[in-house]
């Protein structure tokens, strides 16, 4: 046999050999990446290498909290797959993909530090760039799953958005340089504990620490009854039937927001005159004077109550106008029904609005203060002028005298 095929044949089984020793080391580095993550802590059972895909995939992904209560992982994902994104590379640019298949997380609400779970005191992009190092430009979730657990806390009410999908493009905004939101967000899924879907698009800008967005959120179809454990403690009443739709419309730039929030009911029934079990008499006249104020409130030709809730401000402090949404309620009754659909009518224009007017509001804050720094100027030297005429004021009467 001649050395050259010596030599390759040796070649192919030394790669064979590192093909066959890959995942093992691969699958150490991380676990020993996932093993200590400040309060949570990670495991991996088993990972694949499709070299000439320039691929992994990792099987049963679990990441855990530290010394909590909660007996499920915060995040479980049966099979992630990522890859280079090879349409980016005929582009010049080496980046990757991350796709998850029915991924399950699990968030918890209390002020008991043990029973909470958010993920929110971890840089989890640090622990992301130490197992794919390439910069992610696409991200996508199959058939997942989020449990927003004690959402609120009394009474408790829980949030599962099951058949979750969700697609974000162009994160590290490789086709289109000059575009302030380049990426392209779309989500969607079932809310089957209150009986209704959730539909959410946006554009946004996700390589800032506080992303800049412009979304389109929609509830649709959500069962009032569902909703009774809330309206009983909240509001003395229970809901008989009907559904409410939830649209807002919001953006973002800056820190800065604008936008609103559009709930619309139809079909809303509160009163039920043979009701008697488990019903005071408080109770009773609350549910009257209720669905008399629903029959006076709705559209009676839509057979629905609605009003549109503006809201602005920024990421620490969050606004509304109580005016304007008295005035939507009656609008929507007397005027003109509100649609079961987005307005349409919020851009990033809008936040900007808001950024412009707070810096309005301080230019005439510093305007005032100058005004004022020259009216406290104005006086002193008009009391220096008071004194050095009372001065030579007592001078002449001195020179009198003497």
């Amino acid at each position: 046999m001649k050395r050259t095929a010596k030599i390759l044949i040796a070649l192919v089984v030394l790669l064979v050999i590192a093909r066959l020793l890959l995942p093992y080391f691969v699958l150490r580095y991380v676990n020993k990446t996932l093993a200590d993550m400040g309060g949570y802590t990670g495991h991996v059972e088993d990972i694949d290498i499709a070299l000439l895909r320039g691929a992994y995939q990792i099987d049963d992904l679990r990441i855990r909290k530290v010394n909590g209560k909660i007996k499920e992982p915060f995040l479980y994902i049966p099979k992630t797959d990522l890859s280079v994104e090879w349409k980016s590379l005929f582009k010049g640019r080496l980046v990757s993909e991350v796709e998850t298949y029915q991924p399950e997380i699990n968030f918890a609400f209390s002020e008991d530090e043990a029973s909470s779970q958010t993920g929110a005191e971890v840089d989890w992009t640090t622990y992301l760039k130490k197992l794919l190092p390439i910069s992610i430009n696409r991200f996508a979730v199959y058939e997942g799953r989020v449990d927003l657990t004690s959402l609120i806390t009394q009474p408790r009410a829980d949030l599962s958005i099951q058949s979750f999908q969700a697609e974000i493009r162009n994160i590290g905004n490789v086709d289109d340089k000059n575009n302030k939101l380049p990426s392209p967000v779309i989500a969607s899924g079932d809310v089957p504990g209150y009986g209704g879907t959730m539909n959410f698009s946006a554009n946004m800008n996700l390589l800032k620490v506080t992303p800049d967005f412009d979304y389109n959120l929609r509830f649709s179809n959500l069962q009032l009854t569902k909703l009774n454990e809330l309206a009983r403690e909240y509001g003395n009443i229970d809901f008989e039937s009907g559904t409410v739709s939830v649209y807002s419309e919001m953006a973002m730039l800056n820190g800065k927001f604008n936008g609103y929030i559009k709930p619309l009911t139809k079909g809303m029934k509160i009163f039920k005159l043979n009701e008697h079990e488990n019903r005071s008499v408080g109770k009773f006249f609350t549910e009257l004077v209720a669905q008399a104020g629903t029959a006076i409130l709705k559209n009676q030709k839509k057979d629905q109550v609605a009003t549109r809730i503006p809201i602005y401000g920024t990421v620490e402090e969050v606004k509304t106008a109580v005016w304007p949404t008295i005035f939507g309620v009656l609008r929507n009754a007397y005027i003109e029904a509100f649609r079961g659909e987005f307005d349409n009518n919020i851009t990033l224009q809008d936040a900007l609005k808001n950024f412009k007017d707070d810096y309005k509001a301080k230019r005439a804050g510093r305007k005032a203060e100058r005004k004022e720094k020259r009216e406290e100027r104005r006086e002193e030297r008009q009391k220096r002028r008071e004194e050095r005429k009372e001065a030579r004021q007592e001078r002449r009467e001195e020179r009198k005298k003497a």
